[in-house]
């Protein structure tokens, strides 16, 4: 029997591991289906040959590790780093279950399908090809499979990197998701997006303490209200405006792109003519903080002596420190701020052969290719694996109809990739890692 080329069987790679339910509720008492889709890759790896560690930082939470030997052992490693868990999905709000994989309209559907299970799919099929044919890359590829990338990494990447960063020696360079989809400029150009810079993390719990007592009394040190006045505050705060290297190349290029006149000092204008990938670039300009929980009281007619409230912080590079002071500055002197968990922000120029194959493999597969840096917003695991001193790239490349909102799949109803770009994504990471 003829192999299948990796361009077909990625298609039903990724639909088997859209079909595991590997929802991640945080809760890791409720959190399922990673194990069983980390033996799913591991099979797959296996059964041409590769050879795998499966390490598990909790029951059920499971990481796989893999090194393909490279023809230059003495050259830097290049690590493709993918996570297994998503975020739950309400099936009643959804045109197809969302674990159901799908096909329909040129699309695979469901929970996953570009958060992260298509690059997941993708470097599945390239390596499981060269293990086929006895090719062998330039320099050896480590692959890691991961747990936890979307409620705080510590039972994935934070875990391999605090407890088997052996299994990462000689990686100096790395490449993940959000990174490498295209942005259609007209038929002749396609920007594609690699990321190169993340904002931090800083999820924090603000306390407000007060005078606990009736609620039938006049009350004046409650508790609840300096609480309320603060979080309001914050939602309604817009930081101060601050264009990172990132950010000002991205938008010079895609200025010139379009055929905008680019002001520096108001970046948001030029942000809000990019349509739909507006939302994935317009909190790259300032840092943010959003109001996600609020917690206080054990009866209705008692005031609490205390009141809590969770704020999502989103920094750029090089704005912890700042940030940290304006936000006291937004609260007041009163109010506690406890650090829940922090990650810090990543920023690395876009240049380097590893940048130059980028954008080769992606022109010899779509001769309108033009790749930008550009700043993620959010967060990946990345931030785990910087930490080891590695160069850390999203580029998980697909090429999107021009019509698609991309960046509303995120997380978001109906998710879904389109089966052409997954095959895309498949020849153009073959290219890449040949050449890297």
């Amino acid at each position: 029997m003829e192999p299948v080329p990796a361009a077909d069987e990625v298609v039903d790679i990724c639909r088997d591991l859209l079909r595991i339910d590997t929802s991640n509720t945080g809760d890791p008492r409720t959190t399922v289906g990673e194990r069983v889709a980390a033996e799913y890759v591991a099979a797959k790896l296996s059964d041409v040959g590769i050879e795998v560690e499966l390490h598990e930082s909790a029951p059920r939470r499971a990481n796989l590790v893999a090194r393909i030997p490279g023809a230059d052992r003495s050259r830097g490693a290049l690590l493709v780093h993918g996570h297994l868990d998503v975020v739950p999905a309400d099936a009643s709000e959804w045109s197809v279950p969302p674990f159901s994989g799908e096909e329909k309209d040129g699309y695979l559907w469901g929970r996953g399908a570009i958060d992260m299970k298509d690059f997941d799919a993708m470097t599945l099929a390239v390596v499981r090809g060269w293990q086929r044919t006895g090719y062998v890359p330039p320099r050896d590829i480590v692959l890691a499979y991961t747990a936890d990338e979307e409620a705080g990494m510590e039972y994935g990447s934070q875990f391999l990197v605090r407890e088997h960063a052996d299994l990462f020696e000689g990686c100096t360079e790395a490449i993940g998701e959000v990174g490498g989809f295209s942005y259609t400029i007209n038929d002749d150009l396609r920007l594609y997006l690699v990321e190169t810079a993340e904002k931090g993390i800083d999820w924090l719990r603000l306390h407000a303490k007060g005078r606990p007592g009736h609620g039938s009394f006049v009350h004046d040190d409650n508790a609840v209200t300096a609480l309320a006045e603060a979080v309001a505050a914050v939602g309604r705060h817009k930081f101060p405006m601050v264009v990172t290297p990132t950010v000002r190349s991205f938008l010079e290029q895609v200025s010139e792109a379009l055929g905008v006149e680019l002001d520096p000092d108001e970046p948001e204008l030029a942000i809000a003519k990019l349509g739909p990938i507006a939302n994935l670039i317009g909190a790259t300009v300032r840092n943010t903080a959003n109001p996600t929980r609020l917690e206080a009281g054990y009866k209705d007619n008692v005031i609490p002596g205390k009141a809590s409230a969770t704020i999502d912080c989103r920094t750029l590079p090089g704005q912890a420190e700042i940030f940290l002071e304006q936000l006291r500055g937004v609260i007041g002197p009163d109010i506690e701020i406890e650090h829940i968990s922090q990650q810090g922000a990543l920023e690395t120029g876009f240049d380097g052969a590893l940048v130059e194959a980028m954008g080769a493999a992606l022109r010899a597969e779509d001769p309108g290719a033009r790749t930008v840096p550009y700043m993620l917003s959010g967060g990946t695991d990345a931030k785990a694996f910087s930490t080891l001193g590695i160069r850390c790239f999203g580029f998980a490349p697909l090429k999107l109809p021009a019509d698609l909102n991309f960046s509303a799949l995120f997380h978001g109803v109906d998710e879904r990739v389109p089966v052409e770009g997954l095959q895309f994504g498949v020849r153009v990471l073959d290219r890449l890692l040949q050449a890297s």
